[in-house]
């Protein structure tokens, strides 16, 4: 048996399944124009206390998104995160900014290359954050109760298989530790079929696009479902899709006019992000963006002793 290391992962060999769909969105040129140029790197909305006209400038409300998730996770200064689908890293940095010990994992590999060159740029410890190739969804290489908490940003839509995911956060997190998903979810009830109309096509095309399976399986309390089937406690649900609108609606006026072309042309299969910022505005009243909490049955998790 591989002895786990102080991050709580084995040296046996992770599991990771084949997300061809996954890879292509996240290396297509549109990808790199959202997340690397206006996004400045990150791969989440901005948090906004208030609805507004004018979202400039974006970097804090990122940072504010990020803080909101600190904030749902409520553990003490010192605990061991798992950043499940942890992008370019910067979540993780931002949490270990903040006094955590981080576990960043991604199965994209520029991900996982580019977080673990920011890593290196911000000069921590050493230690303090770790960037490994991982599958959330296949998280056997990591020791049972080895974490004080687990989080996503905008990472578990693109889940082939969520239950199995969440099970594996409830293995690895320490009694009493925490769990925060910060997700879009769609508001319909769980048997309900989606219509015909040019807007339901559109999302649909939008999850098949950016590979998000989990997105279109959803429906009203999706995760907090599979949170309690995994044996979480104390789930709590925030609706946090007003304080997202002025990034949907600052998106959503940067592509209208060419999104009126491209539709004429027939060409909206070729624009996947275009129809996101289109179909994620104008659909609104299909889905909620909101953020899931919750603890896993146990004493609370204590702040480290410092010597």
């Amino acid at each position: 048996m591989s002895s786990p290391q102080a991050n709580g992962s084995s040296k046996a060999t992770p599991i990771i399944e084949a997300n061809p769909a996954l890879q292509k969105y996240y290396e297509s040129q549109e990808s790199y124009i959202v997340y690397e140029v206006i996004l400045r790197g990150t791969h989440h909305f901005g948090y906004y206390a208030k609805d507004t006209y004018w979202p400039f400038p974006i970097g804090p409300s990122l940072k504010r998104m990020e803080a909101k998730l600190l904030s749902t996770l409520a553990l003490p200064a010192g605990s061991q995160l798992l950043d499940a689908g942890c992008g370019f890293g910067h979540v993780g940095l931002y949490m270990a900014k903040k006094g955590m010990r981080v576990n960043a994992i991604d199965i994209i590999d520029h991900h996982v290359e580019k977080a673990r060159r920011n890593v290196e740029l911000a000069k921590l410890p050493k230690g303090q954050v770790t960037v490994e190739r991982m599958d959330y969804q296949r998280l056997e290489s990591i020791a049972s109760e080895s974490h004080d908490g687990v989080y996503t940003l905008q990472a578990m839509g693109h889940a082939t298989d969520p239950k199995r995911a969440v099970d594996g956060f409830f293995r690895i997190v320490r009694p009493g530790g925490r769990i925060a998903l910060i997700e879009a979810q769609r508001r319909r009830s769980p048997n309900e079929e989606d219509g015909d109309d040019e807007l339901s096509r559109h999302l649909r095309l939008v999850n098949d696009y950016t590979a998000m399976p989990t997105n279109e399986a959803s429906y009203e309390d999706y995760f907090k479902t599979l949170l309690q089937e995994a044996g979480f406690v104390d789930v709590e649900v925030e609706d946090m899709s007003e304080n997202i609108r002025p990034q949907l609606r600052l998106f959503y006026s940067l592509v209208l006019v060419p999104w009126f072309f491209i539709r004429l042309l027939g060409l909206e299969k070729h624009f996947t992000n275009m129809i996101c910022a289109t179909s994620g505005y104008e659909g609104q009243p299909r889905w909620r963006f909101v953020a899931v909490s919750a603890t896993k049955p146990g004493p609370g998790i204590e702040a480290p002793k410092t010597k």
